[in-house]
């Protein structure tokens, strides 16, 4: 009986979720009447249905989600105007940086890869000449947060307009369950390869991407909690996080963006 209710709970999550609404922008909007997040696209399959563990990981998930809601992203977004805390004013060392998690994207035209690209686990000295020496990393999970994409992005990409070594992305979650199933997905590719297609302009692209599906543990693994503002996190050549900022560019902030990147050009 325990185990009818906890997947007839799940059910009315991933049902709920579905119901994400598209925007002009491309990106995915709650609706206001929905008192919580309510993201989780998963569900226990057949093989997970008799694992305790499993099952017990499930249960602490929703919670923590339920737990979160989207009128609290509101009112902190009301509060501070998506500005959760202070960029990084100087670079992060390299010992204690942590590690930017590996996530699987879309570009408009349907190709799939994965971020960041790094160093590791190449040894052909031809692809390590080719790998950035710092990647801005611009997520974005809701349009709420497109202004403040471009606060960063805009100015960081005239400023290393001619730079080989440095790469821009902006990434938008859309994870929503509908919109993730695969031929929905390619439709949706393809409609946003019409309305915003790449940007050329110099050495230095804002390349837009997509990653679809289900980002719980991705978030939680960077302590992602607010789904209204935009995180900006700056990469060097190992995929580590040496810098991070939130919400509107401030001058200073910007100004410590651009100094860190072009320290870590100087990195060997």
């Amino acid at each position: 009986m325990l185990r009818l209710k906890q997947l007839s709970s799940s059910r009315s999550v991933i049902t709920l979720s579905s119901r994400l609404l598209f925007t002009k922008e491309d990106k995915v909007l709650l609706p206001t009447s929905i008192p919580t997040r309510l993201t989780s696209n998963r569900f226990l399959n057949f093989y997970e249905i008799g694992n305790k563990d499993a099952i017990e990981k499930e249960r602490a998930r929703l919670k923590d989600e339920m737990n979160r809601g989207y009128f609290a992203d509101m009112a902190e977004l009301k509060q501070h105007g998506g500005k959760i805390a202070a960029a990084t004013k100087v670079i992060i060392p390299a010992m204690v940086a942590v590690k930017f998690p590996q996530l699987e994207v879309n570009y408009s035209d349907g190709t799939s890869f994965k971020l960041p690209i790094t160093t590791f686990g190449s040894d052909d000295e031809s692809m390590k000449a080719d790998i950035p020496k710092a990647t801005l990393m611009c997520l974005s999970f809701r349009a709420t947060s497109q202004e403040m994409i471009d606060s960063w992005s805009v100015p960081f990409a005239e400023a290393f307009s001619g730079s080989e070594k440095v790469q821009l992305y902006e990434i938008s979650f859309i994870e929503s369950w509908l919109l993730s199933l695969t031929p929905i997905r390619k439709l949706l590719i393809r409609m946003l390869k019409k309305s915003k297609p790449q940007e050329n302009d110099g050495v230095l692209q804002r390349r837009m991407a997509y990653a679809f599906g289900d980002h719980y543990y991705f978030r939680k693994e960077l302590k992602i909690l607010n789904l209204l503002t935009g995180y900006m996190l700056l990469l060097d050549k190992f995929g580590r996080i040496r810098w991070q900022g939130f919400g509107l560019a401030t001058k200073d902030e910007l100004s410590s963006l651009l100094s860190c990147t072009s320290l870590l050009l100087e990195e060997e």
